[in-house]
């Protein structure tokens, strides 16, 4: 009997060290989304502030494209130079949606669900640990009662004891 309340020590331990373990976990996974969020959120600041950058530029190519002679020419490059830059700006958009939409939010939804998972896990375990630890302490107490039956010698009880301790061991 003492073994395996030994055993059942030993796996409520492995239980919890299994429990920690999940915790620490998810405050890793917690820390590692934080700066992924950081992240997607200066890339799109940084795209805010080009395509305002890029807009004002365009206005300046526009007038000098509009004027005669030289600056013409000159406009022309700035109008290329503005839709290299566009296209370079809708990369950098399309990486923060990709980012933000493929890593960022199925980590956070998964995270809120890995929390409440452990959560439930060791609140099962605590019920079904109390649960078993009592019923090992019953059996236990049965059985230290029957054993005491029987040093006093009690012919009827040998019998019935025999069976008991085969059947509950």
């Amino acid at each position: 009997m003492e073994n395996k309340r030994k055993e059942c020590s030993a796996l409520g331990g492995l239980f919890q060290l299994i429990m920690n373990d999940m915790k620490v976990k998810n405050l890793i996974r917690r820390t590692s989304v934080l700066p992924t969020d950081q992240i997607s959120t200066f890339p799109s600041t940084t795209i805010v502030v080009t395509g305002a950058f890029l807009d004002a530029f365009q206005k300046v190519a526009d007038v000098a494209t509009g004027t005669r002679g030289a600056t013409k020419e000159i406009g022309s490059a700035l109008t290329r130079m503005c839709m290299r830059h566009r296209s370079i700006e809708s990369k950098l958009k399309l990486f923060t949606t990709a980012l933000s939409e493929s890593l960022i939010t199925p980590l956070e939804l998964k995270m809120e669900e890995w929390k409440k998972v452990a959560s439930q896990l060791d609140k099962d375990h605590a019920k079904e640990y109390k649960r078993a630890r009592a019923d090992i302490k019953k059996k236990s107490s049965d059985t230290i009662k029957l054993q005491k039956k029987v040093k006093k010698g009690e012919p009827n009880l040998v019998l019935p004891v025999l069976i008991f301790l085969s059947i509950k061991l």
